[in-house]
C-alpha cells in the first residue's frame, strides 16, 4: 500500500511543475504579444503620419488585407483605415499634385443654352442676379 502514496505525490509534483510551466509560458506570451501591439501600434502612427516608406516588396497583397480586416470585424477587434501600400509608395511630388487635383475646383457645366432672340432681334439683357431668369427667355 505504500506505492499509493508515493504515486499521489508524485502525481502532485508533476501537476505543480505542469501549472508553473503553463503560468510561465502564459506570462511569457503575453509580454510578447503585448510588445507586438506596441509595435504595430506605432508602426500604424507613422503610416498615418505618413513617415514610413516600405519597401516594394513588403506590400500585403489586397486578398490578405480582406480576410485580416474580416477577422477582425467578426472578433470585435478593432480596424484602423490606414493608406495603402501604393499610396506609400507613391513619391512625395505625385501625392502633392493628386492632393491639388482633389481639391480643385472644377469648372461649372454649362447647361441649356443661350435665349432665343426676341421680335426686335436683340438678345434679353444679361444681368447679374439671379431673379427671374425664366421670364426673360419666355418673353424674347
Amino acid at each position: 500500500m505504500t506505492g499509493i502514496p508515493e504515486a499521489f505525490a508524485r502525481f502532485r509534483s508533476d501537476l505543480d511543475a505542469a501549472v508553473t510551466r503553463g503560468r510561465r509560458a502564459a506570462t511569457a506570451a503575453g509580454a510578447k504579444s503585448a510588445a507586438q501591439r506596441d509595435r504595430n501600434r506605432q508602426l500604424a502612427e507613422q503610416a498615418k503620419a505618413r513617415q514610413v516608406q516600405p519597401d516594394r516588396h513588403a506590400a500585403t497583397s489586397p486578398d490578405v488585407q480582406r480576410v485580416a480586416t474580416g477577422f477582425r470585424h467578426h472578433r470585435g477587434l478593432p480596424v484602423e483605415e490606414l493608406p495603402s501600400g501604393a499610396e506609400l509608395l507613391t513619391p512625395e511630388k505625385s501625392r502633392e499634385q493628386t492632393d491639388a487635383n482633389a481639391n480643385a475646383v472644377p469648372p461649372r457645366p454649362v447647361l441649356g443654352s443661350r435665349a432665343a432672340a426676341g421680335p426686335s432681334g436683340q438678345l434679353p439683357p444679361e444681368r447679374g442676379d439671379d431673379e427671374d431668369f425664366s421670364q426673360a427667355r419666355i418673353l424674347y
